[in-house]
């Protein structure tokens, strides 16, 4: 930015002040800009090299479902089977990801110990897995409800604040106040059949299912009591209207 000094002496001392601060400014932000043009550059290449998400078919997950997942799971993706999770309504990208670590080699630590989906799993195509995730994530969850009244306040005492002392932290801290979960690391436990979530507790806690670093160190420092008690905690977890 360029001035003719002879307009500058002929302006008032304070107006002249203001305009070398401007100026001072002005060629800052310039300086600053011109070093950010390239990391602002490769940011936007590295946006365009990124593929974009593949689509999905919900139409052919579907058949899927109703062909292969629906003598265990039902066709809509609500178990009745108290030991089969229900998978309506849970995060695409979190069904996905398991069926990707069902399909694993079995020497691959973040393999999905489960003998009869893994043969499941490994006929289906990456394209297959995308469709039937995306299938059961738009399928209504019909909700399993708590059985103990004497345990819920512990449970929730848990659920809610965790166990410092053992270094437990909150469960809705990643699951979420009504057990929603987070997409891809953290499952849709609200409403999940209590002898399915007491069971996956039990097997992060003795390495069966490896595929979650944080619920293996978690499920470790629980005890059989509180691992029962959560589970039927979070079986009554509703998702606030």
């Amino acid at each position: 930015m360029r001035t003719d000094s002879r307009v500058l002496l002929g302006m008032n001392p304070a107006l002249a002040g203001r305009w070398f601060r401007f100026a001072a400014v002005a060629g800052l932000v310039a300086a600053g800009a011109m070093a950010l043009a390239p990391r602002l550059a490769g940011a936007a290449e590295d946006a365009a090299a990124t593929p974009a998400t593949p689509k999905v078919d919900i139409a052919k997950g579907q058949q899927i479902a109703s062909s292969v997942c629906a003598a265990c799971h039902n066709a809509d993706g609500n178990s009745t089977i108290a030991q089969n999770p229900r998978l309506a309504g849970q995060p695409a990208a979190y069904l996905y990801k398991q069926l990707v670590d069902l399909s694993r080699k079995p020497d691959d630590k973040m393999r999905r110990e489960n003998a009869v989906m893994s043969a499941f799993a490994g006929q289906l195509s990456d394209e297959d897995k995308r469709n039937v995730a995306a299938y059961f994530a738009s399928q209504a969850p019909k909700l399993d409800a708590a059985q103990n009244k004497d345990t819920a306040n512990d449970a929730q005492q848990i659920y809610r604040t965790g166990i410092a002392e053992r270094r437990v932290p909150a469960c809705a801290g990643c699951h979420g106040p009504a057990g929603a979960g987070l997409p891809v690391l953290f499952p849709r436990i609200g409403g999940q059949h209590a002898d399915y979530t007491e069971a996956q507790l039990k097997a992060f806690r003795d390495g069966t299912r490896r595929n979650n670093d944080a619920m293996m160190t978690i499920a470790q420092r629980l005890r059989d009591p509180e691992m029962k008690e959560l589970a039927d905690y979070v079986a009554g977890l509703r998702r606030q209207p």
